[in-house]
């Protein structure tokens, strides 16, 4: 008789609290609130076990304060910067991929409660389940700590983004960058995708093209991570035509 899979049981918050940036008082306050509670209950897990809530709405409202303080801080930080290349900087800093990288940094994956299927197919690790349930962590602060509070907790999360271009690059968006510079002339990035090797192993080679632009390749073993290596190398190669570089400066 086939065995059945097992899943992964969240871990306790309270050792995610420690983990984050707050101190006594406030991780106290953000615990007994009940809110981190919630913030960690993914919409998967409330249907399987008949609850009404889930952390949805405090995934809206954190997105909110994590734009409003990751905009403040770009203003203030890089005062020669024109509008379109703030914006840059903050689309690079909010993006899916950089709150994922975030949230590995303290295992958020770990403390998320998923639905059985959500947790057997690898929801874990999936970098919109870590981004949003990031976001809905920022709201619970704000709710339980107040807006002075909640401010500086992004800041402090996202502090390796707002300080090091590299770090900030390694969560860049390429492939919605690369929309943008299609939309300069009118049109869309096609890709195309082929696939060699055995069927365990298969590597997927990607090739994306802007019409009159651009033209570029890249390989992964999925058909996403070879599209994202292919927008990677066009969009560079865009830029670098332009003397542009990757993260605005100034």
């Amino acid at each position: 008789m086939a065995r059945s899979r097992r899943t992964t049981p969240a871990a306790d918050p309270a050792r995610l609290l420690r983990s984050l940036p707050l101190d006594g008082a406030q991780s106290a306050d953000l615990a007994e609130s009940g809110l981190l509670d919630l913030a960690l209950t993914h919409r998967s897990f409330a249907y399987e076990n008949n609850l009404t809530t889930h952390n949805e709405r405090l995934e809206f409202l954190g997105d909110a304060v994590l734009q409003l303080a990751v905009t403040e801080e770009l203003y203030a930080a890089h005062p020669g910067l024109p509008e379109g290349d703030l914006a840059r900087r903050r689309a690079a800093t909010v993006n899916t991929r950089a709150l994922a990288l975030i949230a590995s940094r303290v295992d958020l994956g770990a403390y998320v409660k998923l639905g059985r299927g959500e947790d057997l197919s690898g929801g874990r690790s999936k970098a919109s389940i870590l981004a949003d349930t990031t976001e809905a962590v920022i709201g619970a602060v704000h709710l339980s700590c107040g807006q002075d509070v909640s401010r500086r907790f992004v800041l402090d999360l996202l502090r390796p983004l707002l300080d090091s271009d590299e770090f900030l690059e390694a969560g860049y968006d390429f492939k919605t960058r690369l929309q943008e510079i299609a939309a300069e002339t009118a049109t869309v990035p096609v890709y195309r995708i082929t696939e060699t090797g055995p069927e365990h192993q298969k590597v997927f080679t990607a090739t994306v093209s802007v019409p009159q632009v651009v033209t570029a390749s890249g390989e992964g073993p999925s058909k996403k991570d070879a599209e994202l290596v292919a927008a990677q190398h066009a969009v560079r190669a865009v830029l670098s035509q332009r003397g542009e570089t990757l993260i605005p400066r100034g």
